[in-house]
């Protein structure tokens, strides 16, 4: 079988759609978009569908003031048929986003602080190197891009980044270049629909993506592109089937795939989707109980001869000789539907690694140490530590990607580029005991400071100028420490 280069190098009378059939094969089902984003939307989840939970219908009698107004239904009994009218009450329906929340915080944890960069560079042209990918990554806002990449990966099971050079004249990567270097990300929730194509050795040999653009006349347009480590190929799809988009294919800058590619087997709250299902239900189920018990009833015994005109107070309710009336209360409180409430919660938070940190939650702590600190957020970062398997490959293969791309824009630097060894390192955030770290390495250096008086300045941060703050602080502390021990002088 021929390799998907000699099917995409072919020429002459091609039939594309046997390519782009090999070129989409090397991939199982792609992500349900509709229902993760019914997942993620809690005002799509089951509880506010009409069909899984049905309003309810209440008989209503002749003479009701609204009787008139309301719809029939025709009732089969055993005496024939009978007409009656019902009104529509509609039922609760509540529905939490924890769906979103379970992303959110994997998202802040995983990439709450800054990739490290693990790097010793050799020579002059290694550290600039390096200094200019990290003038890529802040061009790019590697922080925000990070979190991006992380909450379509755990939302929908997938994501991917390109990265491709812009014709712009600068010396920001210190060297005067022609080009820039910008990056996109493609999601399933984006529209995207992607197809890595892996050899039998597992390496990933071409990336296609289909998605849809459209135009000003509002005609939706159907492309497929691949990127293999040479060229860019792109088909637009047609009434005669797939044909080259004009200036296709494309000669890449590098001879590597553009594309970053990561995924994992399951979104991230997979495990708990039948339990939060449970919980919306169980809570709009609760409301209603305490919609239809929260307004006091009335019970009677014997005949009732008149009650007191609607929202007169103290009125008076008169009765026959041993009539009794009495107030209904809800004797027991359902610390059955409580339980489970909680227990539900408990166990969506705990399965998923979730870390409950709402103020409730925290409010009782106080004042806990560092080491206490790291172990309520041990779950998350032990959470982290898994997705690190997925994500410290697609870093390590971004910033290969990178140092190529700075090879090209200056091929003096070209070898030492490749050469240049980066290690991304993930740090989970952590709320940092910042007077406890201190102390310990305090008591490594003796009990004597850890820093100088300079740079307590700047990292306080508490002015626009820590330089010149430190100058003048200098300033004052040799005036308080001048004396005389001469007589003042008589004026």
């Amino acid at each position: 079988m021929p390799t998907i280069k000699e099917l995409l190098a072919q020429t002459g009378n091609i039939d594309y759609n046997k390519v782009v059939s090999e070129l989409k094969s090397k991939r199982g089902a792609l992500p349900d978009v509709g229902k993760i984003e019914k997942q993620l939307n809690p005002l799509k989840h089951d509880v506010y569908d009409p069909v899984f939970r049905k309003d309810k219908k209440v008989r209503i009698d002749p003479d009701d003031p609204d009787y008139a107004t309301n719809e029939n239904i025709i009732l089969v009994t055993s005496m024939g048929t009978e007409q009656v009218r019902f009104r529509t009450e509609k039922v609760a329906r509540i529905a939490l986003a924890l769906q979103k929340l379970i992303v959110n915080r994997a998202v802040s944890f995983t990439f709450g602080n800054e990739v490290n960069l693990d790097s010793t560079p050799e020579g002059d042209i290694q550290a600039q190197v390096l200094k200019a990918v990290k003038r890529v990554m802040y061009d790019v806002k590697e922080k925000s891009h990070n979190r991006r990449v992380a909450r379509n990966l755990y939302s929908s099971t997938e994501v991917a980044e390109i990265w491709y050079p812009i014709e712009k004249q600068n010396k920001t990567y210190g060297f005067d270049s022609k080009f820039k270097l910008r990056c996109g990300i493609f999601s399933p929730l984006l529209g995207d629909k992607l197809y890595p194509y892996f050899d039998e050795t597992g390496d990933m040999v071409a990336f296609s993506r289909e998605f849809t653009l459209t135009d000003e006349k509002n005609v939706a347009h159907v492309f497929f592109e691949t990127y293999t480590d040479e060229l860019h190929y792109m088909w637009e799809t047609g009434a005669n089937g797939l044909a080259f988009k004009e200036g296709y294919p494309k000669k890449l800058q590098v001879q590597k795939i553009p594309v970053i590619f990561g995924r994992q087997s399951a979104v991230e709250y997979a495990d708990v989707q039948n339990l939060i299902d449970r919980l919306d239900f169980l809570l709009s189920q609760f409301a209603d109980t305490n919609i239809y018990h929260s307004s006091p009833k009335i019970f009677t015994t014997g005949k009732i001869l008149g009650f007191g005109k609607k929202g007169e107070s103290g009125t008076i309710i008169e009765g026959e000789e041993g009539a009794k009336a009495t107030y209904l209360s809800w004797a027991n409180a359902p610390e059955s539907v409580k339980l489970e409430i909680e227990t539900l919660l408990r166990m969506i938070y705990t399965i998923t690694q979730t870390p409950d940190i709402s103020f409730d939650a925290v409010k009782g702590l106080g004042n806990i140490s560092g080491i206490a600190l790291k172990l309520l957020f041990m779950d998350a970062h032990l959470k982290v530590q898994d997705h690190a398997e997925v994500l410290d490959e697609y870093l390590q293969r971004r910033y290969n990607l990178i140092k190529a791309y700075i090879g090209e824009f200056n091929t003096a630097w070209k070898a030492e580029a490749e050469n240049l060894m980066i290690e991304p390192e993930i740090v989970p955030y952590m709320i940092v005991d910042e007077a406890a770290e201190i102390k310990i390495w305090q008591d490594a250096n003796g009990g004597n400071p850890i820093m100088s008086q300079k740079a307590s300045f700047q990292k306080a941060g508490l002015t626009s100028d820590a330089d010149a703050d430190y100058l003048q602080y200098l300033a004052e502390e040799g005036g308080r420490n001048t004396f005389s021990i001469a007589e003042p002088t008589p004026a």
